[in-house]
């Protein structure tokens, strides 16, 4: 059985796939009688269905080396198109991590969109997700990995959109299409080269081809600059971040999977590609560079927003910027460590903002507050999230920190800083948030704010006993230092940038009534990080207006230069046989005399033009 299981672990994704196809008549309004509940039962049973085969096939593939499925998909000739998966512990245990939440966050919107009337086009969407991303997890070609971020990418865009009716909501699906397209779009440049450079896109034959490639230093940086631009997009690194933040526009269970699981597909590209990027210098500092932006910047963004989930977001884009600090750093292990533990974490933290949602009708962190005592689970989730997210002993995010901060702090100690500072911060920012919501007086939408219903609170509650878990879980499977192998001072410093944060957060001055401070001064520096830095504001300077400037050249050269050439041709044509009516006799040789002049003087001009008229003796 569980061999069976095991070679059958390649179908994994065609469960949700199902799925999702099997709540499209609902979806589609051709079943109303029953209402959109048996759509959401149905994706509910293939996700446990596939976590439950994900889950025996990890047990028993934690000891196995990893093995490579190649299914052939189309052939012709000498032209071979094949797709190439595999099957080892990490790509099944991220399977599981997918699958997992998956279904919490199903359970989860039962709750949330109960009386939602497109409940089940939700779950069809969301099946779909679901799909791409476990095929994404076990996929080992990038043509394949290509396709599956593309269908991301598409299905972000529709539950972002999801509630269409509202015009921010269109705006934002827009935006966030358009921004991932960006990234896309290069990505597919460097897949196509790489194709005709390495002859194969299966990620173990490129490992293979990059260890003897012999590229210039030009071609080699373009190349991996390309096949960066995919994955930052999709983690929404500068300068391809704003979409995330207005992404949040969207239901709540999808914003938990987006931040805790889509945006860590991008990065898991980059740790398949790990030995083409070392192919450029030049690549791994873009990594490096984007990866430090991002993390410091959006952390200092997360600080002056006082919408719940968009405080949140910005986090996300800040651990991401991690996890690129790390590939560029070549640490894809403890990358993926971070990406485990950020997952969980920010999953949880997103499920219990969601409840706060739904109770009080409300995002703005100003309105809301002394729920601590009326949402009891809601509270023990943020802050068990909130721990999980920072090097807080014994939890999981300590350990990732700290195995990272234990390997470069003699090669580049500059990192331990970016990493003290990232982490100080974001535990300022949990504990403000927190100061507001939960602690002081009760708010008027937060006087008489009940507890979530437990179609809500099982998710929470699940994912609040998994994170206080993970760290044995992390032991069991052997991914924690041991105790003689730390350095206690990178330790201590990591735990006081914790504590320190959440003194300041602890004790800094919170007015609800002040979204905007009357110093003149902390104004500036608010406005500064509430707007992210006015990047928008540049990017609308700048790139949109040089994009409409070009669009307005082209109208006006269409319009008037190719319009007016064609439009000139057949004016002449009119014209001419206008004029040519009136010289109509009917006599034939009147015809020949007219074709025999226009020839002599075609073949006159044809001549003087090629110089044959120079030899004539006259």
């Amino acid at each position: 059985m569980n061999q069976f299981l095991y070679l059958t672990s390649w179908f994994v994704p065609f469960y949700s796939l199902l799925g999702a196809i099997l709540t499209l008549p609902w979806g589609m309004g051709i079943i109303q009688r029953t209402g959109p509940r048996p759509a959401a039962y149905l994706n509910l049973l293939t996700t446990i269905l596939a976590f439950i085969h994900s889950l025996f096939v990890f047990k028993d593939i934690w000891d196995k080396d990893p093995e490579s499925l190649v299914i052939t998909w189309f052939q012709a000739a000498d032209f071979k198109l094949s797709f190439a998966l595999e099957l080892s512990p990490v790509s099944i245990g991220a399977i599981v991590l997918i699958t997992g939440l998956s279904l919490l966050a199903q359970i989860y919107a039962l709750g949330y969109m109960e009386k939602d009337w497109s409940l089940a086009r939700f779950f069809a969407l969301i099946g779909f997700f679901e799909a791409a991303l476990t095929g994404l997890a076990i996929s080992d070609s990038l043509f394949l990995s290509y396709a599956l971020l593309e269908v991301l990418t598409l299905s972000t865009y529709l539950l972002v959109g999801f509630w269409y009716a509202q015009p921010l909501v269109v705006t934002a699906a827009r935006d966030a299409f358009w921004t991932k397209r960006v990234g896309d779009l290069l990505l597919l440049m460097g897949v196509v080269a790489l194709s005709n450079l390495a002859g194969s896109l299966d990620f173990s034959d490129l490992s293979e081809w990059a260890q003897t490639a012999n590229l210039s230093p030009v071609t080699s940086t373009l190349l991996c600059l390309a096949l960066i631009a995919g994955p930052a997009g999709k983690c929404a690194q500068f300068p391809l971040h704003l979409w995330l933040d207005e992404a949040m526009e969207g239901p709540n269970p999808a914003s938990v999977m987006r931040n805790s699981l889509v945006v860590a597909g991008g990065a898991y590209i980059l740790y398949k590609i790990q030995p083409l990027l070392a192919l450029s210098p030049i690549a791994l500092n873009a990594l490096v560079v984007m990866g430090t932006v991002t993390a410091v910047g959006a952390t200092l963004v997360s600080i002056a927003q006082i919408d719940i989930k968009r405080s949140l977001s910005h986090s996300t884009s800040a651990y991401m910027g991690l996890v690129f600090l790390a590939m560029g750093l070549q640490q894809g292990g403890v990358a993926l460590m971070l990406l485990l533990t950020h997952a969980i974490a920010k999953a949880l933290l997103f499920m219990s903002s969601g409840s706060i949602i739904y109770t009080t009708q409300s995002q703005d962190i100003t309105e809301m507050g002394g729920l601590w005592s009326r949402m009891p689970a809601t509270t023990t989730a943020f802050i068990v999230g909130s721990a999980g997210m920072v090097t807080l002993l014994p939890l999981g995010s300590f350990w990732a920190m700290l195995a990272w901060a234990d390997g470069l702090v003699k090669i580049s100690p500059w990192v331990i800083v970016v990493l003290i500072l990232v982490n100080g911060l974001t535990a300022l920012n949990l504990t403000r948030v927190f100061r507001l919501v939960f602690w002081g007086d009760p708010q008027p939408k937060t006087r008489r704010a009940p507890e979530v219903g437990w179609q809500m609170a099982f998710p929470m509650v699940s994912l609040t006993v998994l994170t206080l878990l993970l760290p044995l879980m992390l032991q069991q499977w052997y991914l924690l230092p041991g105790w003689e192998s730390i350095d206690w001072y990178v330790l201590l410093s990591l735990l006081a940038s914790t504590l320190l944060g959440v003194g300041i957060g602890s004790t800094i001055y919170l007015h609800k009534a002040w979204s905007r401070s009357r110093i003149l001064a902390w104004r500036f520096f608010q406005d500064l990080l509430g707007y992210d830095f006015y990047i928008d504001r540049v990017y609308r300077v700048t790139i949109v207006s040089a994009v409409a400037l070009l669009s307005k050249i082209s109208a006006w050269c269409d319009r008037y230069l190719v319009d007016g050439l064609v439009n000139l041709v057949g004016f002449a044509a009119i014209f001419g046989g206008q004029t040519l009516k009136y010289s109509i006799s009917g006599q034939s040789q009147g015809y020949m005399l007219t074709i025999l002049v226009v020839i002599s003087v075609l073949g006159f001009f044809i001549s003087w033009s090629l110089g044959l008229l120079d030899k004539l003796p006259f």
